[in-house]
């Protein structure tokens, strides 16, 4: 393997894109198992008797972790320029404008324990102590729901901030008022408006410590108020930040719904709003491990995508594993023939299912897409694509499987329902192109006689 080679597959490990999803998965969790490890030991150190006892040990990891991460930092900023976005600054700017990165800045956080260990061993231990704990924010790299809530927050910060302004007025308004009315009954406990904003808080979180309260009537009305008040005003963040949350988690199963259906070759000429239209029509199926997806002789009627998971593929002479973000099936929305393969999940999986029949009363609805799928299927027939039992080439190559074409068949025309092998002497002259295409899109709209 030459150097720009291994540049190359290192990048594709640490970065979990190309055709290492194995390593990169391992490589993950490995990573979040240590930063977790990592943060208890770093909370047990500050035991004494923990401490003491497991001295050595504790300081093995510690060195051990430190070194593991200052690695880690060293190779991505190493790969940086092979990231899309930064090629083009060439191989100095580019690691710079990656070091300046959120992603990295917290990997670096990560490394520096070892460092202020290595050349600072006694004048940098609380520092030390609290870089450590650090390490937490590394986890936001692996974690796309913590990433999307980091963005939730960011996306609503106005808001957030006009909230926060007003939770603050409402707060500085109830501190001075309880000030005058409680300043000459408790005068050692509302000395200043300071003094009533520590109250204010504390009530109108609804915390209300009980170390400061009001004593007079008219104190403890405003106490109720500002009481009342609070639940409200803790709500509003809380309603923003949530419904922030709930519409990036959306968006971003969206994002990522779409982008497994322009990967099937089938769609890949379709435009964006075609492709979101087919989106639509995918149903969401969770098969536990063993559990059967579709079993050998069923018409295949239905493709697959995998969201999460890994699915296990028995075909006739070989088995065939596929991962997250592949798909499976294609050949189901061409022609519903009975399955050559039984299909099982190898681990619990997440599917989206898309249906053949709701493909085609999409088609019928929308004469220029159908006639984009109808277009793609005739080429690819003309281009002598082929398949192996109901698995077209290209979701072979998703598991790096590549079959002899002794193994393989020519791929079958779009929708054709009828297989069954004619006499020679009955075949009849075979209709034009317009022909076949408009009695595969009426098909199924003649009435039963």
């Amino acid at each position: 393997m030459s150097g720009q080679e291994f540049k190359r597959a290192l990048y594709e490990v640490l970065e979990d894109t190309g055709k290492r999803r194995i390593g990169a998965r391992v490589l993950k969790q490995l990573l979040i198992a240590l930063i977790l490890l990592n943060i208890l030991f770093a909370v047990l150190e500050t035991v004494p008797e923990i401490r003491d006892l497991f001295s050595s040990q504790l300081r093995f990891v510690q060195f051990a972790s430190g070194f593991i991460f200052l690695t880690e930092y060293i190779m991505r900023l190493y790969v940086a320029d092979l990231h899309p976005p930064l090629r083009r600054y060439g191989p100095v700017f580019s690691r710079l404008r990656y070091a300046i990165q959120p992603d990295a800045i917290i990997d670096l956080i990560g490394a520096l324990p070892l460092l202020f260990v290595l050349f600072l061993p006694n004048q940098a231990v609380t520092m030390v102590i609290v870089l450590r704990l650090l390490r937490f924010l590394k986890l936001a790299r692996y974690s796309p729901a913590l990433r999307s809530l980091i963005s939730a927050v960011g996306n609503e910060r106005r808001a957030l901030l006009g909230s926060s302004m007003i939770i603050f007025g409402v707060i500085l308004l109830s501190a001075t008022v309880m000030y005058l009315i409680e300043k000459d009954d408790q005068p050692e406990k509302f000395r200043s408006i300071l003094h009533g904003i520590y109250w204010a808080i504390t009530t109108v979180t609804t915390v209300g410590y009980g170390d400061v309260v009001p004593v007079s009537n008219l104190g403890k009305m405003v106490a109720g108020i500002v009481m009342l008040m609070g639940y409200g005003l803790i709500a509003l963040p809380v309603g923003i930040i949530a419904s922030a949350f709930a519409r990036e988690i959306h968006s971003r199963d969206f994002v990522v719904t779409w982008s497994m259906v322009a990967r099937v070759p089938l769609f890949e000429d379709l435009k964006a709003t075609e492709i979101a239209e087919v989106s639509k029509l995918l149903q969401s199926l969770r098969v536990q491990k063993g559990g059967t997806i579709a079993d050998k002789g069923d018409v295949a009627d239905k493709m697959y995508f995998i969201a999460d998971g890994e699915v296990e593929i028995r075909l006739q002479h070989d088995t065939v594993f596929l991962g997250e973000g592949s798909f499976f099936g294609e050949l189901a929305l061409i022609n519903q023939t009975p399955r050559t393969a039984k299909v099982v999940a190898y681990k619990d999986c997440q599917l989206l299912v898309l249906e053949a029949e709701a493909l085609k009363h999409l088609m019928d609805k929308d004469e220029k897409l159908a006639k984009k799928i109808m277009d793609e299927a005739r080429d690819r027939v003309a281009a002598g694509k082929r398949v192996l039992g109901e698995l077209a080439e290209e979701e072979l190559q998703q598991a790096g499987v590549f079959a002899s074409s002794e193994q393989m068949d020519q791929e079958p025309e779009l929708f054709e329902k009828d297989s069954t092998p004619q006499d020679d002497d009955d075949t009849d002259e075979p209709d034009s192109e317009e022909e076949r295409l408009k009695d595969a899109s009426t098909s199924e709209k003649e009435p039963e006689r």
